[in-house]
């Protein structure tokens, strides 16, 4: 039975790319569940409101506009970062699929197809990179997609409070 060292060690350099990266990814996450666990509607709604009163009545919808984009724009640091390792932990996988396959061909190459083993060591590089792209992908994708979805509930109740209040 080999051990996730062992396996972190046989993929090889991409491997311990996605591993720093799947550290840096979930240190983001867990700072976004951090600030959003603290976020506070009825604070940035007053600054909101602070922002549209201190502006014509001509210029409120837009300062509205404006002010909730300003607003949302600071909760929105880091997530692009998140998407990013989504993105490329697949893409980082399939290079090392491409380069365990080459050393399998490589390998059978100067030595031939009389041992299976000769090979083998290239295919196992393939798949354990495949699988830690796909690891670190997925969980990246996911908080991705719900930090997104909590975004918009997080607008749509702030303009909510803001334009009731006006």
């Amino acid at each position: 039975m080999i051990n996730i060292a062992e396996y972190i060690d046989r993929g090889g350099l991409i491997v311990y790319i996605l591993l720093v990266l799947n550290i840096v990814g979930f240190a983001i996450i867990l700072w976004k569940v951090f600030i959003f666990s603290k976020v506070k509607y009825d604070t940035i709604s007053k600054d909101v409101l602070d922002d549209i009163h201190n502006n014509s009545e001509i210029v409120k919808l837009t300062t509205i506009k404006s002010s909730i984009y300003k607003q949302m724009q600071s909760l929105e640091v880091g997530i692009n970062t998140i998407k990013t390792i989504a993105s490329i932990a697949p893409l980082l996988g399939l290079l090392g699929t491409v380069v365990g396959v080459l050393g399998s061909f490589d390998n059978i190459t100067m030595s031939g197809l009389d041992d299976p083993t000769v090979f083998s060591d290239g295919i196992s590089v393939a798949l354990i990179t495949t699988v830690a792209g796909m690891i670190v992908a997925i969980p990246h994708y996911v908080a991705y997609n719900y930090f997104i979805g909590f975004l918009d509930k997080i607008q749509n109740n702030i303009e909510s409070k803001v334009l009731s209040s006006l």
